[in-house]
């Protein structure tokens, strides 16, 4: 807001400039008082605004397609080791590739049997084929539960090593059908100490790998017991080895790192072979199963319920609110004097500013400048200065007025008038003080 100018309603004028056209001098009033610029062909002031609208829009169109080019969610990410939530197991799939194991990530049994012929024998890394010449893979199943008869009698015939990942009783009729499952799974993820002759759990030591329990033949090795039963088994069957674990939790991303899960996971699966990496898929009919993990890490799993996308969309749109308020915000500061372009009369400007307190209805404000502008004229004629004590002005104004000093006071001094007539008779009466004092 431009500040008012100073001028004598004598002169007319405020300052001498060229003529502008009349939308320039439209615009220019409407500034000078203080109100929105009016709408026109000049587009140049709604540049920031669009610039900001086209920037949002290009943001939520670039993160879209982010989400589609990523990898989509699958909808069993339990063990998936593409997945990096509390439950995946990407970070075991990254140690497997880095000590050298091909992990061949299969979703459906078909695509499994095919990877278990692809790599047997063939395209493994140099550290990889060291010393295990014609080593057959492993084909780890994880969540067996969600596979059909169907699919599990076509598994059977995969010439590769089986690790079986909590298999319930219709996985190891099939697979394994000497062990037999005893335990109810609910003390997922506890952990349990080895007691047993083998190596790899022996160096492991204690693991969470509780969950089933199983009851194997002699000829089985079984450990870390619980209840008295075990919760892994190995042995060997029609020529191939087959493990059974009784829960993933210690394969998950949150748990891999502690006590001896990720040692004991890695002898068991063997670091010189290739790994099939089989995460079946729920089918309309079967359901995926929820494991219930420690306090600690199934508080932590809450978050993974909101996908990473969704909340870049929930930032951009709070970037968009706190842009919108920035630009839609009253800039306040201090009045800045400059000389106007136009010419400008001082009635005009008087007018302007009475037609703004009025569209307002600032009675008191207008009321307030009144007596203000009034006092900075009388006070020097009465040899007072703007610090004078109110009782001194009304009775140096008395002494050169008709009206009693109360009456003075009231007018110089008194409330904001609550109507239009009463700012006018106010308005009348202050012109009538300033005439009296200036005429003694």
């Amino acid at each position: 807001m431009t500040a008012p100018p100073q001028a004598s309603p004598d002169s007319g004028t405020v300052d001498a400039a060229p003529p502008l056209p009349p939308a320039e001098v439209g615009r220019t009033l409407a500034a000078d008082a203080g109100g929105p610029l009016p709408l026109g062909p000049d587009w140049r002031r709604w540049r920031i605004p669009l610039a900001l609208i086209g920037l949002i829009v290009i943001g939520g169109v670039v993160i879209a397609l982010i989400g589609r080019l990523a990898a989509p969610q699958r909808p069993n990410p339990y063990l998936d080791p593409a997945s990096s939530q509390l439950f995946g197991g990407h970070a075991l799939a990254d140690i497997l590739s880095e000590r050298g194991s091909e992990v061949v990530r299969a979703y459906d049994p078909s695509s499994a049997l095919a990877a278990t012929g692809r790599t047997r024998g063939h395209g493994l890394p140099a550290a990889g084929r060291a010393g295990s010449a014609g080593a057959i893979p492993t084909l780890l199943i994880t969540s067996p539960s969600l596979l059909t008869r169907r699919q599990l009698d076509r598994l059977r015939t995969a010439r590769a090593d089986l690790f079986l990942v909590g298999p319930g009783r219709k996985a190891l009729a099939v697979l394994a059908p000497e062990v037999e499952l005893v335990g109810t799974g609910m003390h997922y993820g506890e952990l349990l100490q080895p007691r047993c002759d083998l190596a790899a759990a022996r160096l492991a030591g204690p693991a969470n790998v509780g969950g089933f329990a199983y009851r194997a033949p002699a000829r089985a090795i079984g450990c870390f017991p619980s209840d008295g039963r075990p919760s892994v088994v190995r042995l060997t069957s029609s020529g191939r080895t087959v493990t059974i674990i009784g829960s993933g939790a210690a394969l998950t991303n949150v748990m891999l790192g502690g006590h001896g899960n990720a040692a004991l996971v890695l002898d068991l699966l063997g670091s010189h072979r290739s790994v099939v990496w089989l995460t079946p898929e729920p089918s309309s009919s079967s359901r995926i199963p929820a494991p219930a993990g420690p306090p600690s890490a199934g508080s932590a799993a809450s978050p993974a319920l909101i996908p990473w996308p969704a909340w870049l969309v929930v930032m951009e749109l709070g970037i968009a609110v706190v842009l919108a308020a920035l630009w839609r915000s009253r800039r306040l500061g201090p009045l800045i004097a400059e000389r106007l372009p136009v010419v400008v009369r001082a009635s005009e400007t008087v007018e302007g500013h009475a037609r703004m307190y009025r569209s307002r209805r600032a009675r008191d404000t207008a009321a307030s400048a009144l007596r203000d502008a009034m006092l900075s004229r009388v006070l020097p004629v009465l040899g007072l200065n703007r610090e004078a004590h109110h009782d001194a002005v009304a009775d140096a104004i008395a002494a050169r007025s008709r009206l009693k000093r109360q009456e003075i006071a009231g007018i110089v001094y008194g409330g904001p008038p609550t109507t239009d007539a009463e700012l006018v008779g106010l308005a009348r009466s202050l012109d009538e003080l300033e005439r009296q004092v200036s005429e003694q």
